[in-house]
C-alpha cells in the first residue's frame, strides 16, 4: 500500500484522511464531499475511497493486534475503553459542530448522542470489571464416579478475533465509529476495523482520532483500530470476505445486510453478521385505549413519527387499530397535528429521494390520510400517513415495506381477531407497542404471546423511539429486523456476540487462564458444578 502519512494526529479538525493502524492515509479511490442538509453546502475536506490495498493493511494491523490485544485484560479494557469516551468528550465541541453540520441534525441531538456513546463506552468498562461475561463455569473432577470418572472440566468465553463494523447513516455517533458495535467488540478483546458511513466522514475521522490516541496512550497495538472509507460493494465485501475477519456488525438497509450476509456465509470460513436492517415497528391500539385517550394517542404518534424526520431505525411505521370512534379521533388528531409539522431535512439527497420514493408508492396502493408541511429543500422530509383494511395490507408487499423517513400506514382491522391476524402474519420487527387500558388487560394477553415471536423489544403505553442503554435492552429482533435475533446490538449483553466459549478439561492448574483458575483471583461470579458462587 502508498500511504500519504500526515503530520501528527489532530482531533479538532477534520483532514479527509482513513487511519490505518495509527497512521493518516490518503485514500486512492472516488472522492466524496459530506454535504450539509439544512444548507446545500458542500463541505471540506474531500475524502477519497480506499481500496483493496487499504483492506489488506487495516486487516493484517489488526491480524497482527489481536494476540496482544486478547491477553490484555478486563481492567486494561476498561481503562482503554473509558480513555477513548474522555477523548470524545475532550473533543466534542468540535465533533458536535462538524456532526451537525453533515446531518442537518440539531444541536441538542448531536450533544445528546455524544453522551449515549461515552455512556456505551463505560457502561462495557463496568461489565468487564463486573466480569460475568467471561461466563466461567467449573464442574470439578470426580475421580470416583461410577460407572466412569469425571474429568476437570472449565469453561470461559474468549474473543472471536478481529471484527468488521460499518458506520450507520442516521447516528452518525452511537452507532458509528465508537458507537455500541465498536464499543462492544473491543470490550469482548476485539480488534476493530471501521467502514465509515459516507454521509458523515468528518464526524467518523474524528471520533476515530479519539479513538486512535486512546490506543496510543494505553499502549496498545496500533492495529487494534482502523477507519476507512470506500465502497459498500467493494471495499465493504472485500472487508468481509478477508480471512482475517472473524465477525461483522452492521447497521444499515436490508439490501446492504443481506449482501453482507451472504457474502460472509459465501467464504472458505462462514462469519456471524450481526446486521440491524429493517422494520416498520407496528403499534397496536386496543379498544379501550382509544377510547379514552385516542386524540392524546393521535397527538402523541405524530411526535414520535416525526422526531429526527422519522429517520430511527425504531420509528412507528405501522398502527393496527380496530374501527370505531376511537379510531377516528386518533386519526383526526394525528392528521391535524401532522398539518402543522414543518418540513425537516433529511441526512442526504438520496436518502430524502428514496423516501419520497416510498411515499409515492404507498399512495398508489392505501388511502392518503395526510401529509405535513412541504419544504423546499432537496432533503426536505414531508411527513406522511396513509390508511388501509387488513386484508389490503396484508395482501401487499409494498405495503409492509419500511420506509425511512417519517411515514406511517394505519390499518383499520374489524375486530381485535383481525388485529392479531395482521399480528402474526407481518415480518420480524424490532420493536411492538401496545397502547392498554386495564379493560384491554385480556385482549392484550392474547396478543402478547404473538408480538413475542414477532420483536426483540414489547413495550406498552409509550412510543418505540428512543432506546434505553442498560442490562436489560434488547435492540434486535427476527429477520428481517436484524440477522441474528438471538443477540442484541444495545445493551450489556451486545458483548456475547464476539465470544465463543472454550472447555478446558483436565488443563494443569499453573496453566489455566485466571477467570478459570482455582482461588478465584478474578473474584467473578462462577458456576461451579452447576451452582452460582463468588467463592
Amino acid at each position: 500500500m502508498t500511504a500519504t502519512i500526515a503530520g501528527p494526529l489532530k482531533s479538532t479538525e477534520p483532514t479527509g484522511q482513513m487511519l490505518i493502524a495509527g497512521e493518516p492515509v490518503q485514500g486512492s479511490g472516488k472522492p466524496i464531499n459530506a454535504f450539509d442538509p439544512a444548507t446545500g453546502a458542500t463541505l471540506e475536506p474531500a475524502y477519497r475511497y480506499g481500496d483493496s490495498s487499504h483492506v489488506e493493511a487495516a486487516c493484517a494491523a489488526a491480524a497482527a493486534a489481536f494476540p496482544i490485544y486478547r491477553a490484555t485484560d478486563s481492567e486494561q479494557r476498561a481503562q482503554f475503553l473509558e480513555t477513548v469516551a474522555a477523548n470524545i468528550e475532550a473533543a466534542k465541541d468540535a465533533i458536535i459542530a462538524r456532526a451537525t453540520a453533515e446531518t442537518g441534525l440539531p444541536t441538542a441531538r448531536i450533544t445528546g448522542e455524544v453522551g449515549r456513546t461515552t455512556g456505551q463506552l463505560r457502561l462495557f468498562a463496568s461489565v468487564l470489571r463486573e466480569g460475568s461475561w467471561n461466563s466461567a463455569r467449573i464442574d470439578p473432577a470426580q475421580p470416583d464416579r461410577q460407572p466412569a470418572p469425571r474429568p476437570d472440566i472449565r469453561q470461559r468465553a474468549i474473543p472471536l478475533g478481529p471484527v468488521a463494523v460499518f458506520g450507520a447513516s442516521n447516528f452518525p455517533l452511537a452507532f458509528s465509529v465508537a458507537g455500541g458495535d465498536t464499543a462492544s467488540a473491543l470490550a469482548a478483546g476485539c480488534p476493530v476495523v471501521v467502514k465509515g458511513h459516507d454521509a458523515h466522514p468528518g464526524t467518523s475521522e474524528l471520533v476515530g482520532r479519539a479513538i486512535t490516541d486512546a490506543v496510543a496512550q494505553a499502549g496498545l497495538p496500533k492495529g487494534t483500530f482502523s477507519l476507512l472509507f470506500g465502497d459498500g460493494p467493494d471495499l465493504g465485501i472485500a472487508l468481509v470476505t478477508d480471512a482475517r475477519i472473524k465477525a461483522v456488525g452492521f447497521t444499515g438497509s436490508r439490501s446492504g445486510g443481506t449482501a453482507l450476509v451472504k457474502a460472509a456465509a459465501a467464504r472458505p470460513e462462514p462469519i456471524p453478521v450481526y446486521a440491524e436492517m429493517s422494520s416498520i415497528n407496528p403499534v397496536f391500539l386496543l379498544d379501550g385505549a382509544l377510547s379514552t385517550r385516542g386524540a392524546d394517542l393521535g397527538k402523541a404518534f405524530v411526535g414520535s413519527l416525526t422526531m429526527g424526520s422519522g429517520q430511527f431505525c425504531t420509528n412507528p411505521g405501522l398502527v393496527v387499530a380496530a374501527d370505531g370512534p376511537g379510531l377516528d379521533d386518533f386519526v383526526t388528531a394525528a392528521r391535524d397535528a401532522l398539518a402543522g409539522s414543518p418540513a425537516t431535512p433529511m441526512l442526504t439527497p438520496n436518502i430524502a429521494g428514496s423516501y419520497a420514493d416510498g411515499v409515492t408508492a404507498l399512495s398508489k396502493e392505501a388511502d392518503l390520510v395526510g401529509r405535513g408541511e412541504a419544504g423546499d429543500s432537496e432533503c426536505a422530509c414531508r411527513a406522511a400517513l396513509f390508511a388501509t383494511d387488513a386484508a389490503g395490507f396484508l395482501n401487499s408487499e409494498q405495503l409492509q415495506a419500511e420506509v425511512f423517513g417519517s411515514s406511517s400506514l394505519i390499518v383499520r382491522c374489524k375486530d381485535a381477531a383481525e388485529m392479531r391476524a395482521v399480528a402474526e402474519n407481518i415480518e420480524g420487527q424490532l420493536t411492538a407497542t401496545v397502547h392498554a387500558d386495564e379493560s384491554d388487560h385480556p385482549e392484550a394477553a392474547k396478543l402478547l404471546p404473538v408480538l413475542e415471536l414477532k420483536a426483540g423489544r414489547i413495550l406498552f403505553d409509550g412510543w418505540p423511539t428512543g432506546v434505553e442503554v442498560g442490562h436489560a435492552m434488547v435492540h434486535g429482533g427476527p429477520y428481517p429486523a436484524t440477522s441474528d435475533s438471538r443477540s442484541t446490538s444495545v445493551g450489556s449483553r451486545a458483548i456475547e456476540r464476539f465470544l465463543r466459549p472454550v472447555a478446558y478439561q483436565d488443563v494443569p492448574t499453573s496453566l489455566l487462564p485466571s477467570p478459570i483458575a482455582d482461588g478465584n483471583p478474578d473474584h467473578l461470579w462462577r458456576r461451579i458444578d452447576g451452582q452460582l458462587t463468588a467463592d
